[in-house]
C-alpha cells in the first residue's frame, strides 16, 4: 500500500509529518525507522511477530490470523496498513480498536524517540512504519503475547523487515508498484519475500502462478538459506464449518491467515484453538468495506462496500450485489490511474456509475472514464449523497475510498471480533 493521508485519517501529526514534507524523489528511510525502533527499545524479543505482505488481502489474512490466536488465548496486537476508517484503527488489541487517547500517548512517545533521532536527511519516517511502531509499543504497554503486522508496501523495503517475523503469510502477487518494487511480477514477489528474515520459522503463501511461486522459492532459499521453505496450506481450512470463511476472492486471504495463526502457535509452543471456541470467535468475526453489507441510518438505501481495485474484484462484487439485491440501482467507484481502471470501466458497463477522486497530490486521477458516468470529489461523499443515489449502492475502490464512505455512513468497525 503506497503511503498516503486519506481523507479519513484522524492521525498526531507525528505518524505523517515526514512524510508531507519529503522532498521530490525522497523514498522511506528504513534505516532511519531502525534506529527510531532502537531509540524506544523495540522489538521487543518475547513478542513474536507474524507479518502479512502480498499485493491484495493482506487485511483479511491479517484478521482472521489474528482472531485465530486469540481464541488460542494469546492477547494480539494487530496493526493494519491503512486502518477500516481511519488512524485509530490501525491499532486493535483482541480485534479492538485502540482509544483515541491510545493513539494520542503513542504518538507522544514517538514524537519524543523521533526527536532524539538527526534530522532526515535523504529519505523520510514512513506513516505505516511510524504505525508498526505504535502497534509495537501498545503491545508492551498492554502486555500482548503476540503480534500481527502488516507491510505498508513491499517486503525487504519495508519497516515490517526490522521486526524479523517468526512466520510470514504472503497473500497474492500482481504487478502493482512496478518499477518501484521491481520491474516484473516476479522482481516484485522476492521483494516481498525479502521480510523474512534471521529468525523466520515459516513461510506460507496464497495463490501464485507458477513462475511467481518460483521467484518467491528462489528468493526465501537466499534470504534464509535454504532453512525455510515455502508453504501453499490448501487444505487446513476444510475442517472449518461452512460460513465461518469469507465468500468470494477473500476466501484463500483469510484461509491463508487461519494457516499462518495456526503455524505462530506452534512456533512458539502454544496450543492451537479449541474448536468450539475457534468457531465462536470466527462466527462473530466482522470485515468491514469487505462485500460488507450497512444501511444507511434514516433511510432505506442499503449498501453493499467492498475495497475491489480490478476487474475480478469488481466482477465478484457485482456478482454478490446481483445475488443479494437483484441488482444495483448505482454504484460509486474510486479507482486511482495505478489501479485497473479499464478492467473495472469495462465491467461496468450498463451500469449507473459515479467516479469519485481523491483530493491528494500523491495520487492521479487521468485515465478515461465513460462520458456518462457521474463525477464527485471524495471529500464531497456524505451519508446525503450517498443516499441520493438509490436504494442499492454498491461501493467500490481503494482502502482509503472505502474506508471514508464507511465513515460517512458511521459503520460500526470499533471491534472485529470477540476473542
Amino acid at each position: 500500500m503506497v503511503d498516503v493521508a486519506g481523507p479519513a485519517e484522524q492521525a498526531p501529526d507525528v505518524f505523517f509529518a515526514e512524510w508531507r514534507r519529503r522532498r521530490a524523489g525522497a523514498r522511506r528511510d528504513v534505516e532511519r525507522a531502525a534506529a527510531l525502533l532502537a531509540e524506544s527499545g523495540l522489538p521487543t524479543p518475547d513478542t513474536p511477530v507474524l507479518g502479512v505482505v502480498g499485493s491484495k488481502g493482506k487485511g483479511t489474512c491479517a484478521t482472521y490470523a489474528s482472531a485465530t490466536l486469540a481464541a488460542a488465548g494469546a492477547r494480539v496486537v494487530t496493526v493494519t496498513s491503512p486502518g477500516v476508517r481511519g488512524a485509530r484503527d490501525r491499532i486493535r488489541l483482541d480485534g479492538a480498536a485502540a482509544t483515541e487517547e491510545d493513539l494520542a500517548r503513542l504518538a507522544a512517545e514517538l514524537e519524543e524517540a523521533v526527536g532524539r533521532l538527526p534530522p532526515p536527511d535523504t529519505g523520510y519516517l514512513s506513516p505505516s512504519g511510524l504505525f508498526l511502531a505504535a502497534g509495537a509499543l501498545y503491545a508492551r504497554e498492554r502486555g500482548a503475547d503476540l503480534l500481527v503486522l502488516e507491510a505498508g508496501m513491499g517486503g525487504a523495503g519495508d519497516e515490517l523487515r526490522l521486526f524479523d517475523p517468526t512466520v510470514v503469510a504472503l497473500t497474492t502477487v500482481f504487478g502493482e508498484h512496478l518499477g518501484v518494487l521491481g520491474d516484473t511480477v516476479e522482481e516484485i514477489a522476492a521483494e516481498k519475500t525479502g521480510v523474512a528474515g534471521p529468525d523466520t520459522r515459516a513461510f506460507v503463501h496464497g495463490p501464485l502462478e507458477s513462475a511467481v511461486e518460483e521467484a518467491v522459492h528462489a528468493a526465501l532459499a537466499a534470504r534464509t538459506g535454504g532453512r525455510v521453505h515455502p508453504e501453499r496450506p490448501e487444505t487446513e481450512a476444510d475442517d472449518l464449518p461452512d460460513g465461518l470463511l469469507p465468500e468470494g476472492l477473500g476466501r484463500p486471504a483469510a484461509e491463508l491467515g487461519y494457516a499462518a495463526a495456526l503455524r505462530l502457535l506452534a512456533a512458539t509452543a502454544r496450543a492451537a484453538p479449541e474448536p468450539h471456541r475457534l468457531h465462536t470467535v470466527l462466527d462473530g468475526l466482522r470485515l468491514p468495506g469487505r462485500l460488507s453489507h450497512h444501511v444507511l441510518p434514516g433511510s432505506g438505501t442499503e449498501l453493499v462496500v467492498d475495497s475491489a481495485v480490478d476487474r475480478t474484484g469488481v466482477a465478484a462484487a457485482l456478482e454478490h450485489a446481483r445475488r443479494r439485491w437483484g441488482g444495483t440501482d448505482h454504484v460509486l467507484v474510486c479507482l486511482p490511474d495505478h489501479k485497473d481502471v479499464a478492467g473495472a470501466v469495462a465491467e461496468l458497463r450498463g451500469q449507473k456509475v459515479t467516479a469519485a477522486a481523491l483530493e491528494d497530490a500523491h495520487l492521479s486521477f487521468s485515465a478515461a472514464l465513460p462520458e456518462e458516468w457521474g463525477r464527485v470529489r471524495a471529500d464531497e461523499v456524505t451519508a446525503d449523497l450517498v443516499g441520493g443515489l438509490g436504494r442499492r449502492v454498491l461501493v467500490l475502490g481503494t482502502v482509503y475510498f472505502t474506508g471514508l464512505v464507511l465513515e460517512a455512513i458511521g459503520a460500526d468497525t470499533e471491534s472485529l471480533f470477540a476473542p
